[in-house]
Formats: C-alpha cells, sequence, structure tokens
C-alpha cells in the first residue's frame, strides 16, 4: 500500500506557503511518453491533497487506464515544493511533482515515477546510489511554425554570434532559484542549438529537475516572443539534440565506478556496467529515442552513436569514459550518449539503471573499446570487426523492445505493452505518410 504525506512534510509545505504567499499549487506529473501534465488546486485545498490525495481520471492521460478503471489518486511529494519563479510574487504559485496511486492506496503500475522508483529501490539492495548529471540540447526558432534560427553560431560561440545568451541566463537563474544547479551552459555545434548541463544529483531528483527543466526552457522563450523546442532533429544535415548522461554508481560516499590502478580509472564494477549497457542498448532504445523523428538524429558525420561500440576518446560512440584528472575519484563517471532531449526521462534513467545493474549481476564481459571514430566507418569495417548496430528506425526499435524480457520486467507488464502499442501506431502513421522528399525526387520522373 502507498502512503500519504507525514505529517511532518505537510507542516514544513504549509508554512512555506505562508511565507511565499502561495496562492495556487501545480501538481505535476507525466504521462509514459514524458509529457508533463498538471493539476492545479489552491491553498485552501492543500492540506486535503498532502492527507488524502486528489481524484481525478485517468483514462484522459496517455497509457494511463482504461475507461472502466479510471478513477486514480494524484499524492504529491512535498520534498519537490517549489515557488515558481517566472509567475507573480503576489498570490504566488508553487509547484510539488506527485505519485499516482489507484484507489486503496496502491502505487499505479504506469506511473513513469513508480518506474523509476522501483528499480532504485533494487539498486538501493544492493548498496548502490544512482546518479546523473545529463547534458541536454535544444533550439531556439523564432516561432512554432518553422525553424528560422535566432543565429548563425556553432560551439562555445559568444555574442553577437550566439544569439540565445541572454536567454539561456534568465533560464539559468530561475533554475537556481528552484534548488536546480546548472554546472554550464553554452552554444552548440548548430545554428540556434544550446545546451545545459545539470549538475550531478541522485537520479529521482534528477529526472524531476529534468521535467522542470524542460518547462522553464521553454517558458522563458514564450517571455521572450521565441520558442524553444527538445525535438530531437529538426534541422536536416546539422546537429541533432541529445541527451547525453553521465552515470555513476556510490556505495555511500565511495563511487563504486572507481579503481585508481585501473589504466581508465575504471572499476571492474563500472566495466561490468558498461557491459550492461552495451548488451541491452538496442532494446532501451523505445524508451531513450521514443519518436520517429529520434532515428534522423542518428546518422554519420553528427558525433552520435550507430555502433554498440565504447571508447575513452570518441564522441560518437554509444558510451564514452571521460578523462579524468589524478585524484579526483569522486569524478569516475560513463557517459551515456544515444538518449536524446524528448526522452521520457523517467523511464528512460530507469532503462539504463536496470541495464547497468544486470551487466553487474551477471558478470557481463567487456569487449574491447573502439579507438577510432565510428561515425566515420563504412559498412564493411562494421562487420569486418562484429561491431552491433544499433536500431535505425522506430520500427527497429520497436521489434528489440517487444522482444526485451528485461525491458518487460523493468517496465512492467503495463508499460511496456501500452509503449508498445502507442508507437505502432506513430510508426503505421509515419509510414503512411508521403513527404516533401518524396515528392521532389519522385515527382518529376516517374
Amino acid at each position: 500500500m502507498g502512503a500519504m504525506v507525514d505529517y511532518d512534510s505537510q507542516q514544513h509545505v504549509l508554512q512555506a506557503c505562508r511565507d511565499h504567499d502561495v496562492k495556487f499549487i501545480r501538481l505535476w506529473f507525466t504521462d509514459i511518453l514524458g509529457m508533463l501534465k498538471s493539476v492545479a488546486i489552491t491553498i485552501e485545498e492543500l492540506e486535503h491533497a498532502l492527507t488524502d490525495g486528489i481524484s481525478f481520471d485517468g483514462a484522459a492521460i496517455e497509457g494511463f487506464a482504461r475507461r472502466d478503471e479510471a478513477d486514480m489518486v494524484i499524492v504529491p511529494d512535498p520534498s519537490t515544493f517549489q515557488i515558481l519563479p517566472w509567475r507573480p510574487r503576489e498570490q504566488s504559485v508553487a509547484r510539488m511533482f506527485c505519485d499516482i496511486q489507484v484507489p486503496g492506496g496502491d502505487h499505479f503500475e504506469g506511473d513513469p515515477r513508480w518506474v523509476l522508483k522501483r528499480v532504485l529501490a533494487r539498486a538501493a539492495e544492493a548498496g548502490y546510489t544512482f546518479y546523473i548529471s545529463p547534458e541536454i540540447e535544444f533550439f531556439y526558432f523564432k516561432d512554432s511554425t518553422g525553424t528560422e534560427p535566432l543565429d548563425q553560431g556553432g560551439y562555445f560561440d559568444l555574442t553577437p554570434l550566439d544569439g540565445g545568451s541572454d536567454l539561456r541566463r534568465e533560464t539559468v537563474l530561475a533554475l537556481e532559484q528552484m534548488g536546480i544547479g546548472v554546472a554550464l551552459s553554452h552554444h552548440e555545434a548548430a545554428p540556434s542549438q544550446h545546451e545545459m548541463d545539470l549538475r550531478y544529483t541522485d537520479a529521482l531528483t534528477m529526472a524531476d529537475a529534468v521535467m522542470t527543466y524542460r518547462l522553464l526552457v521553454k517558458e522563458v522563450a514564450m517571455r521572450h516572443g521565441v520558442y524553444a523546442t527538445f525535438m530531437p532533429k529538426p534541422v536536416a544535415n546539422q546537429n541533432g539534440s541529445g541527451m547525453h548522461l553521465q552515470l555513476s554508481l556510490f556505495r555511500g560516499e565511495s563511487n563504486a565506478f572507481h579503481d585508481p590502478a585501473d589504466e581508465l580509472q575504471l572499476s571492474p564494477t563500472a566495466r561490468q556496467y558498461i557491459a550492461g549497457l552495451l548488451r541491452y542498448a538496442p532494446e532501451l532504445m523505445l524508451v531513450t529515442n521514443q519518436w520517429v523523428n529520434s532515428y534522423k538524429r542518428l546518422v554519420p558525420g553528427t558525433e552520435a552513436p550507430m555502433y554498440v561500440t565504447w571508447s575513452p576518446r570518441n564522441h560518437s560512440d554509444l558510451v564514452r569514459v571521460p578523462e579524468l584528472k589524478p585524484g579526483s575519484a569522486d569524478s569516475s563517471r560513463i557517459e551515456y550518449r544515444v538518449p536524446d532531449a524528448a526522452a521520457n526521462p523517467y523511464l528512460a534513467f530507469a532503462a539504463v539503471l536496470a541495464a547497468g545493474l544486470d551487466g553487474i549481476e551477471q558478470n557481463q564481459p567487456l569487449p574491447a573499446p573502439v579507438l577510432s571514430a565510428t561515425d566515420q566507418l563504412s559498412p564493411e569495417e562494421v562487420e569486418r570487426r562484429g561491431l552491433g548496430v544499433l536500431p535505425s528506425s522506430l520500427g527497429e526499435a520497436i521489434e528489440r523492445f517487444e522482444g526485451s524480457n528485461l525491458m518487460r520486467e523493468t517496465l512492467g507488464e503495463h508499460v511496456h505493452e501500452t509503449l508498445i502499442a502507442n508507437k505502432k501506431l506513430e510508426w503505421a502513421e509515419y509510414r503512411s505518410q508521403v513527404t516533401a522528399f518524396e515528392i521532389s525526387r519522385y515527382l518529376p520522373m516517374l
């Protein structure tokens, strides 16, 4: 049975609302696709919400419930209480992330946040805490109807080539007001493309932070009359937007990925974790890269992975091991580069953790690294080396995911089957479209 909020946590939130003149509280949760949902209540209803939760119709939410089992309960998590800095200070607005329960108090198996909590509990049983720092890319465009950029800047460019520096500054300040640390921000490789790296924290806190970050980036952009998008590949012949994940496991205060005696300062645990990621990466991609458009990012020449490889240096590999300075044990980590900026962070983090844990539990052997740039390899060289190939379309990803026992066990039957059904519909709809490319290529000659 799920538990409602304890008394001390209730009082802390209620006092914070009094201190900050909070009038409205937004109760946030996500559907299976990672779309942020919200129910707004007034301060007068807050104590009831904290004590008993708020009932709602789950049938209206993607992947939640059939109409004959629609009743659900939103349970706020008081540890996520934050004032929304872009809203008025008088009669201000706060938010809390929520867990979803069914009447009676059991956790709803289709709640992505609960999926992540289950996998984190499994890691905790093995003595691990899972930490993540995501590098999340996005584009600014002049409006939502096209892809006209704000600038023609490139990697690390400054004003005037960087047309989004003031927008990034305002976004970083707002994130910090909400307790979300930003390690760095900069212009990315493509015109009007940007990146912010969120500071390391535990995976559940980070999944909530990613959802907040994506909304806040869009809110700030909208206030300035421009449009921000996390679409994986909005512009042809330019780099797409990834969500590269810096990952590590800790045992207490000790980094379980660190071994000072190893050439790369990687422990056996870290190598087994990488091996698990390599083994299961194709099966995870319906979660880490869930859209038709996701696979347009994974093409040669864009530093995006296409093969099941790892490397201590290359940015085009699936897994990269960042070089460490001597004595920086806490910084030992691996970088998982295939997820894109539009993934559901709760499901993506759960899948990535489950794959790594399986590698550790099964003592998976780690193959040799690939030291040459993988996005420059010919098909013949890929075959000669026996490299695994990642799915190149949503259709392939569905097939690999559908047959994955690991994903079925990790996400649960409900999420696994619902996601398959939703993505099969998306793939079928996409395949029925006639694109501008086809018209321009074939109509004049056929």
